[in-house]
Order: C-alpha cells, then structure tokens, then sequence
C-alpha cells in the first residue's frame, strides 16, 4: 500500500505538468444546479488552446466536458479548508463514446494567478468534489459536479485544467477571471 502521500505528490505533479503546459512560471514554495444552463458541447480544440468557462470540450475517445462561468460565493463556516472567498463551478462530464467510461480517471486542476487552488468542500451549499466516482458513467449518459476552489477576495485569473484520465497527457484547459 502507498504512504498517505501519494495522492498529495500526484495531485502537485499534475498541477506542476498543467502550469508549465500552459506557461505558467512555477516558482518553489510556491452553486450548485442553480449555476445556470450548460451550453451545447463544440469540437476539440488545439491542445495548446486554451477555453472559455462554458465552452464545451470533446475528447477524442468521445468524452465530452463543459465547465461553467465561475460563479464567487462565501464558503460556509463548515467548509474546508477555511477559505473567505470561492469560486464555484458546475462540470457537466458526457460519455459520448461507445464504452463505459470510469469517473474515477476523472482529474480537475486549478490555478490561481500561477499558483496552485485549493478545492474546497463545503457540503452545506452542495460542493461535494468528485462524488461517485467508482461508478461507470454508460454511453449516451452525463453525470454533473460541482466543484469549488478557493480564490483571492479580488478577482484574478484562474486556469482549470481537465483530464479525462488522470495518467493522461490530454487535457482541456479554461481560463478567465474569478
């Protein structure tokens, strides 16, 4: 069994791999259903384009990612970690493909400013993370999240970046301002 670390280290090589893919300089030491509609998925784009909150994204094995405009809210007393200010995201993940696909490949990283953004739970106000992710998402089926991160009480750029397999190089990036 791996130490306790592992999932820590994972998690900093793919923010690391995802800001130095979008060129990013890295330095050492460095609401939910109510978001809105989630508009129609485009095409793939160029793996060195970067998207626009709620524009669409198709992996070449057919799944298929939308991510909402971030919407800011203050995180409840429960939420972790303790954070002033979040941004919230809605993640709609299509398998448009023809085989089961397994959400638990599933891998969202975000960065703030250049630096790495800190997921934040807070179940009151419905920021779970990934939930059910041991389960196959069936061909022609969606599965939605709702993610949140924590951000700076003024807006700042904010660069999220999806994987449909956490060991693949493939990614969709977006960005704009949270």
């Amino acid at each position: 069994m791996a130490p306790a670390r592992t999932p820590k280290l994972m998690l900093a090589a793919c923010v690391l791999f995802a800001a130095v893919a979008c060129g990013v300089q890295v330095q050492a030491g460095s609401a939910p259903a109510a978001l809105g509609p989630v508009p129609e998925v485009q095409p793939a784009v160029k793996a060195t384009d970067t998207l626009k909150f709620g524009v669409g994204h198709t992996f070449a094995d057919g799944v298929a990612i939308t991510v909402s405009a971030p919407k800011s809210f203050q995180p409840s007393p429960t939420a972790y970690p303790a954070s002033a200010r979040a941004a919230a995201f809605e993640i709609e993940v299509t398998n448009a493909g023809a085989a089961p696909y397994r959400l638990s490949g599933f891998s969202v990283a975000a960065t703030v400013a250049g630096t790495q953004a800190i997921q934040v739970v807070d179940s009151t106000q419905g920021f779970n993370g990934v939930i059910d992710a041991g389960k196959d998402v069936a061909p022609g089926r969606s599965v939605r999240m709702n993610l949140a991160f924590a951000v700076p009480p003024q807006p700042a750029e904010l660069r999220m970046v999806l994987r449909p397999d956490t060991a693949s190089p493939v990614s969709a990036t977006y960005c704009g301002s949270a």
